[in-house]
């Protein structure tokens, strides 16, 4: 039975089966992740040092579908309600994060990593700061390993959360895009709460994500850093294209609600393509101290923005 399970051409089969069935609406976002998860665990993943390039362009087209579910007057709506908590949380967690690191004497740089992964947009950000601060492979490793393993968590935890306090739509949306890390666990959360959320989570998250810029300017001052690239997240550039075609131009009014199943298909191959990354082994590299850090600035995010929203 092992050899069986462990034969390559059964494990890229059973990978393939998976992949379609979480194309289709029978499955949720959670169980996407859950699916890839256990794949990884009891067959591991044939594909994996192929898959991290294609998780993020998948991602960032999917979300640009989105964006022709939505309206301009929606989406300004959304950002402007979002804008003040944005801006308190993600200083915040960037405060507490430095203090955190001083505290729990972690590496400056896998400190900062983490506290900007919690604060803007998980893994992206993570990946925004990293060649400008210059960590080791290690650090990026241990901080991306950390944050997906929040996100996951939180995939299954904020809508039951939400259905316990009885959170509307629209506070859950907020709430989402304020208290989870990574795009990808935001919109698979607001999408199963409801499309209300998903439609405020998803225009909140990327206005967020769009701090990723003055957070790496203020980085290049911070760890002394000249002639670093600073990567701007262009995606979000046209999912607002996306919505300027939706709001003006009736053609494509027919074709919303195709386009964003479509991309609502996407995501949710997006989250199982990333919980067939994570294993057991990726887990264990990760120590308690870090581990600590992370769940603290998660912990305050996810409660401080959630009391703001139902008061």
């Amino acid at each position: 039975m092992k050899d069986f399970i462990q034969n390559e051409t059964v494990q890229k089969v059973v990978f393939i089966i998976l992949a379609v069935v979480c194309l289709t609406p029978i499955i949720s976002s959670p169980i996407a992740l859950a699916l890839g998860f256990g794949l990884a665990i009891f067959m591991g993943n044939p594909f994996e040092k192929y898959l991290h390039k294609y998780i993020h362009l998948l991602l960032q087209i999917s979300i640009v579908g989105l964006g022709f579910g939505l309206k301009l007057n929606e989406a300004l709506q959304a950002g402007k309600t979002g804008f003040f908590l944005t801006v308190i949380s993600i200083l915040t967690v960037m405060v507490l994060g430095f203090i955190l690191g001083k505290v729990f004497n972690l590496e400056k740089k896998l400190s900062y990593l983490i506290s900007a992964g919690t604060a803007i947009c998980g893994g992206s950000a993570i990946a925004a700061v990293s060649p400008i601060i210059k960590p080791s492979t290690k650090e990026i490793s241990l901080g991306l390993a950390i944050i997906f393993t929040l996100n996951s968590v939180a995939l299954f935890v904020y809508p039951a959360i939400g259905h316990l306090l009885h959170l509307s739509q629209e506070q859950f949306g907020l709430w989402c895009a304020v208290g989870i890390h990574d795009t990808s666990s935001v919109v698979g959360a607001a999408g199963k709460y409801g499309d209300q959320a998903l439609k405020i989570a998803t225009t909140v998250k990327l206005a967020r994500a769009l701090w990723i810029i003055p957070v790496s300017v203020i980085t290049m001052f911070i760890f002394k850093s000249k002639g670093s690239k600073i990567k701007i997240p262009w995606f979000i550039g046209l999912f607002v294209i996306a919505i300027l075609l939706n709001t003006y131009f009736p053609v494509f009014n027919s074709l919303g609600s195709s386009v964003t199943a479509v991309a609502k298909a996407g995501l949710n191959l997006t989250l199982f393509l990333i919980g067939s990354t994570l294993s057991i082994q990726t887990l264990k590299t990760i120590g308690i101290k870090p581990l600590a850090v992370a769940v603290i600035l998660w912990i305050t995010i996810s409660v401080g923005s959630l009391l703001y929203i139902i008061s």
